[in-house]
């Protein structure tokens, strides 16, 4: 298929047309993203920020298997926009070369990623738009975290809620200590305490046993804001990585996953031991229920009437 950058941008018939014989990747875009940064080699933009706008094209691998509308089997949209944060955060740069080639190269270490184009233009260095257009492709390098030092992926703390914890006049301070930490929280929840259907069937009573959890899930995010459900890798990496806090909705991420316990082992406690290394976390704190052993993270109990979490800040 043709590299001339020109065409990532063009619509799917001047595409097809200009390489008729090639099977085309599917595509995502990202068009007229505007980011306010100081960037630039001239005096005068130094200590100043200027619009800069962002027009990116990844082709992916079609899907090896049906997407079933699910987010975790696709690329997504934050990929992109992550990259372009990442990067920005990272250093001030000079130049515009150097922030596409990085952001291009952050995207496709995204496995679906096979070819990523980047236009950067700026928008207030004068009459028009200037700017850089660059293409990279997959290599075998690309299949390992950029030189730089950093961990792309999160690490949350967990926070298991046993119902007492749910109903207990000291959760809104909780959500306060743990919002002041500035590290990304997921929370788990029991089972909610209701009289719940019994099915003979292992596979229905799985389902209505993970329902019963995303119940507790829901009161949960009734009593504050903050605590946002959420049921896919996906959504919760993101919530992740920009410090909100979520609630794990169990349902789609174990029903997809093959090595999970299964009902009839340890409970919530066992499942939320199995979510903390599927997901990375770094802390596991159990709020009204005892901790289970184990671990190869930090784990510890705490009382429901301890008003104090005693949880540590983000250290960076």
């Amino acid at each position: 298929m043709t590299s001339e950058i020109r065409l990532a941008f063009e619509n799917l018939e001047a595409r097809a047309a200009a390489d008729p014989a090639a099977q085309p990747f599917d595509r995502i875009s990202l068009r007229d993203h505007i980011v306010a940064v100081e960037i630039g080699a001239f005096q005068a933009e130094r200590g100043t920020t200027q619009r800069i706008c962002f027009n990116v094209v990844v082709e992916v691998r079609p899907p090896h298997k049906p997407l079933r509308d699910d987010v975790d089997r696709i690329l997504s949209y934050d990929t992109i926009t992550e990259a372009i944060s990442f990067e920005l955060a990272a250093e001030r740069l000079n130049l515009l070369e150097t922030l596409a080639d990085r952001v291009a190269e952050r995207i496709l270490l995204a496995e679906q990623a096979e070819r990523v184009f980047v236009r950067i233009e700026k928008l207030d260095r004068g009459s028009g738009a200037l700017g850089v257009e660059i293409v990279r492709e997959k290599t075998s390098g690309d299949l390992q975290s950029p030189d730089d030092g950093e961990d792309p992926a999160p690490h949350p703390l967990i926070v298991h809620l046993s119902n007492a914890a749910i109903g207990s006049a000291n959760l809104s301070g909780w959500l306060d200590q743990l919002e002041a930490t500035g590290r990304p929280v997921i929370f788990s929840v029991e089972t909610a305490d209701l009289a719940a259907p019994v099915s003979a069937s292992g596979a229905a009573q799985r389902r209505i046993e993970l329902l019963a959890i995303e119940q507790n899930a829901w009161v949960l995010a009734g009593q504050d804001k903050r605590c946002v459900v959420m049921r896919s890798r996906t959504e919760l990496d993101w919530a992740a990585r920009n410090e909100q806090m979520s609630v794990w909705a169990p349902s789609k991420i174990v029903l997809d996953s093959r090595d999970v316990p299964t009902s009839d082992t340890a409970g919530e406690l066992a499942l939320v031991s199995w979510f903390c290394g599927a997901i990375g976390g770094s802390e596991l704190i159990v709020i009204g229920a005892r901790a289970p052993d184990g671990l190869q993270i930090p784990t510890r109990s705490v009382p429901v009437d301890q008003a104090d979490l005693q949880v540590a800040h983000d250290s960076q």
